[in-house]
């Protein structure tokens, strides 16, 4: 799923394309994806794209008439840029949307169409669908341990918990939580202030730095590689490959449709969290440490 760094590249790319430009058509291609009815979809036709936000994960044009074309791009959902007039994808496409200059796409890989569009009017009908998160780069320590601590949640939970911080998903959480050397399972309340400290410094270390590196790899282009797993990263995607930092093979927790990437002598102090598949599998043949896998 794009997270923050990603969106933010993602809205650099389209302020140098579409604001100040009038959305000349939509093209709604999958009926799925279009998630309002009032104003109609049709309503955002000829409006000039004023400015662009970002709320949380979901990509926000400010068009004229106090209207708000609203992307969450969720899991699969990619944005391509093309021609003016180009048509979308057969399987893959779900709308277009076209300008002067040329013709946003909306894609969403696999058969699961979750990706949304939402068309809203108003600020308060906007904010509305903002859950509350704090943005990380733009609180200070203080403020992010405070909210850090307000629930009793494991370290992994908090950081991706859209009610209390902004942008952060599964990818970059597995990152932050390795550049602090915190275990995914750690639980808020049970930190010392350094640890807090320590992983307010990793959260603005790693989202900076990955905003910085995409930025620079799109090149004033639009982005074309959008993924969640990239092979520069330290953890996340990378099972059973070695740490960079120690060299032991990273380890993995499977739950749901996700997966959280750790490496248990740097995060762990060498204890091998119980992947609950594998630990009912295995029962007591379940190693304990990074050392009885060797």
């Amino acid at each position: 799923m794009p997270e923050l760094p990603d969106i933010v590249v993602y809205l650099e790319a389209l302020e140098r394309r579409i604001v100040g430009q009038p959305l000349e058509r939509v093209r709604i291609v999958s009926p799925f994806v279009l998630r309002s009815v009032d104003p109609p979809i049709a309503a955002a036709e000829g409006r000039r794209v004023a400015g662009l936000r970002r709320l949380g994960k979901r990509i926000v044009w400010v068009l004229e008439d106090d209207l708000f074309l609203v992307m969450h791009l969720m899991i699969a959902g990619r944005l391509r840029w093309r021609p003016a007039g180009a048509k979308p994808p057969g399987r893959i496409g779900l709308a277009a949307f076209d300008f002067p200059s040329g013709t946003l796409l909306l894609t969403e890989a696999g058969s699961k169409r979750r990706a949304s569009l939402l068309l809203v009017r108003g600020e308060a009908a906007l904010a509305g669908l903002d859950r509350g998160g704090l943005e990380p780069l733009g609180i200070s320590l203080a403020v992010f341990g405070e909210r850090l601590v307000s629930e009793s949640h494991t370290l992994k939970r908090a950081l991706t918990d859209p009610r209390l911080f902004s942008g952060i998903g599964n990818a970059y959480s597995d990152e932050i939580l390795h550049r602090a050397r915190l275990s995914p399972i750690a639980h808020t309340q049970k930190l010392a202030r350094e640890q807090i400290a320590s992983l307010y410094q990793a959260t603005r270390e790693v989202l900076t730095e990955w905003t910085d590196r995409l930025r620079s790899q799109a090149a004033g282009g639009f982005p074309v590689k959008v993924t969640a797993f990239r092979p520069e990263m330290a953890v996340h995607g990378r099972y059973g490959l070695p740490c960079p930092a120690c060299g032991s093979p990273v380890q993995r927790i499977v739950y749901a449709e996700n997966e959280c990437n750790y490496c248990a002598r740097c995060q762990t102090g060498g204890t091998l969290l119980a992947d609950r598949a594998l630990s009912r599998l295995l029962h007591k043949s379940w190693p304990k440490s990074i050392d009885e896998l060797g």
